[in-house]
């Protein structure tokens, strides 16, 4: 079908209803990247609101002894993406028996004099009864805060051309050009080679209750499938976002003119590593925010394989003039670190750093050099402007390092490769660096890059230039210094600062 350009619509061209109120105090504090107490939180569903994002996510107990299968959907509200507001369960996880016993991605809208979920129903145990084990199912509000799950209303996968078990992750908008609504979904085709099946499927509505199939919204034969999809629009361009987890566990960005595509991949087509995952956006009518989680690691060992699930972790999105877009930290985030600490250098080993003040120049022609800072606080955020010399081979920061400087963590730039790694030692096994964590950046002598990494307890986000973001985890050294450093080259280090999160 030819598909048409069209808006989505806001609340600000919807009726107004059932306002809440909204106060000036400041919402509790917790984690700095969220996380809800004794659980982990996967997939956000992002959703703003009379001044704050309602932020719905999957809880995840990760204690079925106890807890028993499936995951509910909770709400957490936020202003500044530093404050947070538990507002508990809102979307239950039904019975064994129940299409929807894990309550998986879904959307939120205002439409029709109320808000709406459209969720997925996913229940494992159907594989065995040869049963679709995903369905969209549909939930009702009057006021974002308690919900009615709609009886009877199951959307399955239609069985002429998509695979029954994949069926999830609902986005669902307002097409105004069409004057209906518009669902897109992560689906499988039934034919074709078997990892290369992955599609956004398209259903549309009149009036959200009864919805039919068109053709696909994408078919790019690339993927197993594309995990929540997210479409908006910036400028003259739009943007079309999903999460996939087979060739890598990355959330990607497409961009056209038009919905009808081409969807052209740019030359950087991720918003951050693989410790970053499922993201979606919202924007709060002047600026855009992306979504997503960093995982955590198996038994929390640096070394072990990356769980579904972790810590809320939120960058701004911003456009460049070809179209393309990059992050950097949500300027409420970096405002909260306030209080800002004097930084002493001290030479640590290697050729001796040349200190002046908060100035360091390391040069190790033919080897390493590294400066300390001292003690590394498990919530901060270090600043840093640094500039190398031809053929240097590595720099950057070294967080939790022993004075040695033989363990820990390097955040590095490789000027040979343009990229940034994250790089623990000692590494386990001939690995030369975190494997999936680096990131695409371009690197020239004498070319300042700024860095600013924020971290909490494992969590971490590193972001270059304010532009490009990695996100990770630090388990095995938890206590150590921090510094910078150089590799078989010089880089000097200006402006260096430590700041702690204020009141």
């Amino acid at each position: 079908m030819t598909r048409r350009q069209f808006t989505l619509a806001t609340t600000a061209t919807l009726p107004l209803i059932a306002r809440r109120a909204v106060t000036d105090s400041a919402a509790p504090q917790r984690d700095f990247f969220y996380k809800p107490l004794n659980a982990w939180a996967a997939d956000f569903i992002p959703f703003y609101w009379q001044g704050q994002f309602d932020l719905f996510y999957l809880l995840d107990w990760r204690d079925k002894a106890n807890q028993g299968d499936g995951t509910p959907w909770h709400l957490v509200t936020t202003r500044d993406f530093v404050h947070f507001e538990e507002h508990g369960e809102m979307l239950p996880r039904g019975g064994h028996d129940d299409q929807d016993l894990w309550v998986f991605t879904g959307s939120v809208i205002q439409a029709e004099g109320k808000f709406h979920i459209y969720y997925t129903g996913h229940n494992s145990y159907y594989k065995v009864k040869y049963q679709p084990q995903e369905a969209i199912m549909h939930a009702v509000s009057d006021d974002l805060l308690t919900w009615r799950k709609v009886s009877g209303e199951r959307f399955f996968a239609p069985g002429d051309r998509y695979e029954k078990d994949d069926w999830r992750d609902s986005f669902v908008f307002w097409n105004n050009d069409e004057q209906e609504y518009w669902m897109l979904l992560a689906a499988r085709l039934k034919s074709g080679p078997s990892r290369r099946r992955g599609c956004t499927a398209l259903a549309v509505s009149k009036d959200l209750k009864s919805w039919s199939v068109r053709e696909p919204f994408w078919t790019p034969g690339l993927y197993y499938t594309h995990e929540c999809p997210d479409l908006f629009r910036m400028g003259d361009w739009w943007y079309l976002v999903y999460s996939t987890f087979t060739e890598r566990s990355v959330t990607h960005y497409r961009m056209a003119r038009g919905l009808q595509g081409p969807w052209l991949a740019p030359e950087n087509d991720t918003f951050d590593g693989c410790a970053f995952y499922a993201a979606k956006t919202a924007s709060d009518g002047n600026r855009r925010f992306i979504f997503g989680w960093n995982p955590t690691r198996t038994d929390s060992k640096d070394e072990r394989s990356w769980n579904w699930g972790g810590n809320l972790v939120v960058h701004e999105l911003l456009q460049e003039n070809d179209g393309s877009l990059y992050v950097r930290p949500p300027q409420s985030i970096t405002a909260a670190f306030s209080q800002r600490e004097s930084v002493s250098l001290q030479p640590a080993v290697g050729t001796p750093a040349q200190i002046t003040g908060q100035t360091a120049v390391l040069s190790g022609t033919d080897s390493f050099a590294a400066a300390s800072a001292g003690p590394l606080p498990s919530r901060c955020m270090i600043q840093a402007s640094l500039e190398f010399g031809p053929h240097t081979r590595g720099c950057g920061l070294a967080l939790h390092m022993s004075d040695d400087f033989d363990t820990g963590y390097y955040v590095r730039l490789e000027p040979g490769r343009n990229r940034l790694v994250f790089d623990p030692w000692p590494r386990p096994g001939d690995v030369p660096f975190m494997v999936e964590l680096e990131r695409p950046i371009t690197l020239q002598p004498g070319v300042p890059v700024n860095l600013t990494l924020l971290t909490d307890d494992t969590a971490f986000t590193v972001y270059a230039n304010d532009k490009i973001a990695m996100s990770g985890r630090m388990y095995n050294h938890k206590a150590g210094n921090w510094g910078v450093f150089a590799s078989e080259g010089s880089a000097t280090f200006r402006n260096l600062s430590l700041s702690r999160q204020g009141s």
